[in-house]
């Protein structure tokens, strides 16, 4: 494997992570979070990526059906993504409005995926298939990139729309965004691994719609925060 591979791997793993994180960012230009955080944000996602890696191959020796196998990886995947979160962000000042949440999980998302997008390309661009490396970056910036994003949205948007709860009530709010995001990412996989062009389109679609759903969900919260409505937390 040579320098010039694993360049142009760094490059395609982080080039459409950047792209959603652009957009990501525009969305938030009324209120921009501070720019060393956002990058903090991104690296504490890739650092999950070498986490993630052993506890997957330990589940996948460990345990007997594909199911099983494609719930752990979720569960896994999603879990450190928070993890990374709530350890490097979430409990800084900076946090301070409830739309935070979900652009800081989108952010450690991005960096998840890009590390992971780095490590697919790998392969084809090694054995000097590098149309089949473009393809594979196309098709990754299209749904596993996305599915990263609206995953971990669910969790923030958990954590926004729970912040005037008790801690007690913070805790179960983010478990079931946990839980959400891990079925969520296990159906996604599921449809993907088995062999036939619809059930990847069933993927697709399913990650799409919740994507639109996410944009929706995050206007919404944006013009809760931003208005000044009378008891904006509690009309959440």
């Amino acid at each position: 494997m040579t320098v010039t591979t694993l360049g142009y791997a760094f490059l395609g793993g982080l080039l459409p992570s950047f792209i959603w994180l652009y957009f990501l960012l525009k969305e938030d230009s009324r209120c921009p979070e501070p720019r060393t955080l956002i990058a903090l944000a991104f690296v504490a996602g890739m650092l999950a990526v070498p986490c993630a890696l052993p506890l997957e191959q330990y589940a996948k020796a460990h345990l007997g059906s594909n199911t099983s196998i494609l719930t752990a990886w979720a569960l896994i995947e999603e879990l450190l993504k928070y993890v990374m979160a709530a350890i490097f962000i979430l409990w800084r000042h900076a946090v301070d409005e409830a739309p935070d949440y979900v652009i800081y999980l989108i952010t450690v998302a991005l960096g998840f995926a890009a590390a992971e997008n780095m490590l697919f390309l790998l392969a084809p661009l090694s054995d000097g298939h590098f149309a089949a490396s473009f393809f594979t970056g196309d098709l990754r910036f299209l749904g596993s990139t996305l599915l990263h994003v609206v995953a971990s949205s669910i969790i923030g948007f958990s954590l926004a729309f729970s912040t005037t709860y008790h801690p007690v009530g913070r805790a179960g709010a983010a478990a079931l965004g946990l839980i959400l995001a891990i079925a969520l990412h296990t159906a996604f996989n599921t449809l993907i691994i088995q062999a036939g062009a619809s059930t990847a389109l069933a993927a697709f679609f399913l990650v799409w719609m919740v994507a639109v759903v996410f944009f929706a969900t995050f206007e919404v919260l944006k013009y809760f925060q931003y208005h000044n409505l009378p008891n904006n937390s509690q009309s959440l």
